[in-house]
């Protein structure tokens, strides 16, 4: 059986009407997801869609990723967002000492960026009109960006709210 479903886009310049057929699987006859449960590709996936429905949708973030904490593993990003575990650790290691933090700034994509506000959980940076912002959950750190088109007030409220739901969720 198949099942349709129909999304519609709105923009100011057009409306798209995509209609998706998905086969209607029922998993719980599948061995290989009742031992081990959704897949790794399927739940990375849901994250993506959740990174950009939660913030790229606003407007107000260029790229953005969420990060397992404990192995710096990137569970999902924004199309064309890449980051090195040694990134990482480095972005990670900023919320170890928030008072340094605060002085001496952040180093991020080749630029060094003033930092505007660092505590135990958050920590927003700014470099020329760009900005950082990294949140830290549970399990996860939130990284985001914005450019000097977009309001950086908007780009941390959405990563913020993003980061409230996921530590609602225990993660």
């Amino acid at each position: 059986m198949l099942i349709t479903k129909i999304y519609t886009f709105n923009t100011k310049q057009y409306t798209l009407r995509l209609c998706v057929k998905m086969a209607d699987l029922d998993l719980s006859k599948k061995p290989q997801f009742q031992a081990y449960g959704v897949p790794d590709a399927v739940k990375m996936n849901q994250l993506s869609n959740l990174l950009q429905d939660a913030l790229v949708s606003t407007g107000h973030v260029h790229q953005c990723a969420l990060v397992r904490r404990k192995d710096t593993n990137v569970r999902a990003s924004s199309l064309g967002f890449n980051l090195y575990p040694d990134q990482v650790s480095l972005l990670l290691a900023a919320f170890k000492n928030p008072a340094q933090t605060r002085e001496e700034g952040i180093y991020y994509d080749d630029k060094q960026y003033k930092c505007v506000r660092a505590d135990k959980n958050s920590i927003y940076a700014k470099c020329n009109k760009r900005g950082l912002v990294l949140v830290k959950t549970v399990t996860l750190l939130i990284i985001a960006t914005y450019t000097d088109a977009m309001f950086p007030s908007v780009c941390v409220e959405a990563v913020e709210k993003l980061a409230d739901y996921f530590k609602e969720k225990g993660k």
